[in-house]
């Protein structure tokens, strides 16, 4: 794995930015609601994640975290 996205539900307005930054297109939104009432973004498909840290940069609300493995093997 090369980077982990972790992002607070109850934190997330569902504005989409991220979802708009991301290149590798792996965060969506959530079907479910989180406890404010709305549908907050969520990481899918996130072997893709490179750790640009784009999501977490435009994210207004600070949701969202990233966390690199740097280590090469």
């Amino acid at each position: 794995m090369k980077a982990k996205i972790i992002i607070d539900r109850e934190l997330c307005k569902s504005c989409g930015y991220c979802i708009m930054a991301c290149a590798k297109k792996i965060i969506s939104f959530d079907e479910n609601f989180n406890a404010m009432g709305y549908h907050p973004a969520m990481p899918v498909n996130i072997d893709k994640c490179n750790g640009c840290e784009l999501c977490a940069i435009v994210c207004p609300d600070i949701a969202i975290e990233v966390y690199r493995n740097d280590k090469q093997n």
